[in-house]
């Protein structure tokens, strides 16, 4: 797949009707400060299609982008693990991001973790959720430019165990230096494929 056109549709606080809505989606969630904003920024070519911030917990809303003129919706879910929000905040960003992969439209997450730490106790409870509902998911491991060679295939080893996947199921991924969009892109591909089928 290759992405041409994208832009931003709409932000919303609970999910819901937007425009465009019927679209296969897919959906990207992580921890606050993982960099989804940049991930979607590359993936689309664009410098500011989502805002970036170097501030964790930035991200405080369901933020959807089409893609290709309505091929895929691109989902942007709230940051979780922001340590400094309250607990209110905490658990109205929880119930967000439930309610939206809930949606019949979601055909799969990317689950950003940063390559360079042991993925959090958040991500696993991510992962155990995903499994539970039987959503499609693949692990993003992030910033993967600030590791050499030999320290990504330590750190891919770490990410496998923790979170109980394949290595096939995690992507190598930098949104500085463009390792890994070629891999995302065929994901996508696929997801829309098996759409149509």
């Amino acid at each position: 797949m290759r992405i041409t056109k994208a832009h931003f549709i709409t932000s919303m606080n609970r999910f819901g009707p937007f425009p465009g809505q019927g679209a296969p989606e897919i959906a990207m969630v992580g921890k606050s400060n993982v960099g989804k904003s940049s991930t979607i920024n590359r993936l689309c070519r664009q410098k500011k299609l989502a805002k970036t911030s170097g501030e964790p917990g930035k991200t405080r809303l369901i933020n959807l982008y089409d893609l290709n003129e309505g091929q895929l919706i691109l989902c942007d879910l709230p940051g979780y693990g922001f340590a400094r929000a309250p607990q209110t905040e905490k658990k109205k960003w929880a119930a967000m991001i439930e309610g939206y992969l809930c949606s019949e439209n979601l055909r799969h997450v990317l689950l950003l973790v940063d390559i360079r730490h042991e993925p959090t106790q958040d991500d696993t409870t991510m992962v155990s959720y995903l499994r539970h509902y039987g959503i499609t998911f693949s692990v993003l491991a992030n910033k993967c430019d600030k590791l050499s060679k030999a320290q990504r295939g330590n750190a891919l080893q770490l990410i496998c165990r923790t979170l109980v996947v394949q290595p096939w199921e995690v992507i190598p991924f930098s949104a500085w230096d463009g390792t890994g969009v070629e891999d995302v892109m065929k994901l996508l591909e696929e997801v829309i494929s098996q759409d149509v089928q």
